[in-house]
């Protein structure tokens, strides 16, 4: 896969490296429950771990029906599950820090990456919250890391109303949505105009939360 990107003005790190959680992440207090943790540059050199992500790894396009017809899924995808190597070694450090950071509050790992490569502007995600399995009765957490040009997060109460949120995220950004944020709150990434480059979002999920 060939997709131009600009590296950070920022990030300036040549090689990959996690910073510390315990300290610097920020969390917002969410209603109902809910709550997003935020950590602008977590991953310092970032486009070294975005440049593996943009090769080949098994992207794939998805067509979904949508009311009486088919139609493409606008980003690529890729699935890992909990016995797959991960594309590069930062990712599964990540994941590890993730766990030994969330444990007493998640009480389990986070054993799953989907991964979404968001090509440009015209590739998006609907608004929606992760209810498939057991996301749809119990707390759980979703951690996001971002890799490449910033896109904004927006999230509001499911079902309108309240204030929508906004966390831009790109350049090796953690957010992690948690408590009762998947059934009540929703969030998406909207299309946009601007030209921006590519962008993937690597999801750490708990066993049966998709």
């Amino acid at each position: 896969m060939s997709l131009a990107h600009q590296p950070s003005m920022f990030d300036v790190a040549e090689e990959a490296a996690l910073t510390p959680l315990p300290g610097r992440v920020r969390r917002h207090l969410l209603s109902r429950g809910a709550w997003v943790d935020h950590l602008p540059g977590w991953v310092t050199g970032s486009d070294e771990v975005l440049e593996v992500l943009l090769g080949d790894i098994g992207w794939r396009a998805d067509r979904r029906q949508m009311y009486d017809r088919e139609v493409a899924v606008p980003r690529l995808l890729r699935w890992y599950g909990r016995d797959e190597v991960l594309p590069h070694p930062l990712l599964t450090a990540a994941r590890a820090a993730l766990d030994a950071h969330y444990a007493p509050e998640l009480g389990e790992p986070f054993v799953t990456a989907g991964m979404c490569l968001y090509r440009d502007g015209r590739d998006s995600v609907a608004w929606h919250g992760d209810r498939l399995g057991r996301s749809r009765t119990e707390d759980t957490m979703v951690a996001i890391v971002s890799f490449g040009s910033p896109r904004p997060l927006l999230l509001r109460p499911a079902g309108g109303g309240g204030e929508t949120l906004r966390f831009p995220l790109g350049h090796g950004d953690l957010v992690v949505m948690g408590g009762s944020c998947q059934r009540t709150w929703e969030h998406c990434i909207p299309k946009t105009t601007r030209p921006v480059g590519p962008r993937v979002s690597v999801q750490f999920r708990p066993a049966g939360v998709a």
